[in-house]
């Protein structure tokens, strides 16, 4: 079973900041801006990690590169809108990969979940969900059929990481 120990943000008005005061779940916001370098940024997100006795960081819409301390290797989880590698990489979240997926002419798109490395969007992948690009899709609405698949996944992989179903090395 999965338990929510904190929840961090990097966004002090962030709308999971609100719902997770709402349900009671202890929550710190780490402004990026008041760190110097990443290294930095990142000690303090694995600081409150360990303090709170995280066992798994869950990243979701967490838009800023982390670097990841040894002793949580295999321990940090995205979730990404596209079927990595593909539209991945610095500048490619939100409807930016959307819109992107729409130019190449792709015929599928989807989510990925993958451990995070000090990359972005890279790491080794745990699952993955296809979607079909239809011929009538705008970005909203192949950002919407790819969320639905997101809102499966992630909770999918997530209660697989507690069941150690993953290797995570």
């Amino acid at each position: 079973m999965a338990e929510i120990v904190v929840v961090i943000c990097n966004a002090p008005n962030a709308f999971g900041i609100e719902r997770a005061q709402k349900c009671g779940l202890e929550t710190v916001v780490l402004p990026h801006r008041a760190f110097p370098s990443v290294e930095l940024f990142s000690h303090a997100i694995f600081e409150q990690c360990r303090s709170n006795g995280a066992d798994l960081v869950a990243m979701a819409g967490f838009l800023r590169l982390v670097h990841i301390p040894s002793d949580f290797t295999g321990r940090v989880m995205n979730i990404h809108p596209s079927l990595l590698p593909a539209f991945g990489g610095k500048g490619y979240y939100g409807i930016h990969v959307h819109e992107a997926v729409l130019r190449s002419g792709s015929e599928q798109s989807g989510c990925t979940v993958h451990f995070v490395d000090d990359q972005y969007d890279h790491g080794p992948v745990l699952l993955q969900r296809a979607v079909p690009v239809l011929p009538d899709d705008t970005r909203e609405t192949l950002a919407e059929r790819v969320f639905e698949k997101e809102c499966e996944v992630f909770p999918e992989a997530i209660n697989a990481f507690a069941r150690n179903w993953f290797s995570r090395d």
